[in-house]
């Protein structure tokens, strides 16, 4: 269940955390709802072999935090860290916004002590643009790649 990992502190020390079973599911409904506007939302990421849930992410236009426009956002269970599953939902999501909606560019952030996450973005063509202070991130833009 999502809420395993999305309303653990620990794992979610980088980023935010639902406190409440209530407010995952609210999260994941208004993203839901979402898709149906905006073309994309975040997925449940499952392990192949044992169907088990490992993470949530994907494309979005944030609802909870507006104005930044679409990102890639990924969220894992610790034991799927370091095993490509995020490098590997980062190209999933870069290919629908570059095929399907032909976004002109897309948006990530990544906490400072969070190394891995920032390779896995720069990695897929992102770039810092800058470092955002008042909220300890680092904002990261990578352009439409033309092909």
């Amino acid at each position: 269940m999502l809420f395993e990992f999305l309303g653990d502190a620990n794992a979610m020390s980088h980023t935010h955390v639902d406190k409440t079973l209530r407010e995952c599911r609210r999260r994941v409904l208004v993203h839901e709802w979402r898709r149906r506007r905006d073309g994309c939302a975040p997925w449940v990421a499952v392990h192949r072999e044992d169907d088990q849930i490992i993470g949530w992410g994907g494309l979005y236009e944030d609802p909870f935090d507006p104005g930044w426009g679409f990102e890639v956002g990924y969220y894992f269970r610790p034991e799927a860290w370091g095993k490509g599953y995020a490098s590997e939902l980062v190209r999933a999501a870069l290919n629908v916004a570059d095929n399907e909606l032909k976004l002109p560019e897309v948006w990530a952030m990544a906490h400072p002590d969070n190394t891995g996450s920032r390779r896995v973005l720069e990695k897929a063509g992102f770039s810092v643009v800058r470092h955002l202070a008042e909220r300890n991130r680092f904002l990261l833009r990578r352009p439409r790649l033309i092909s």
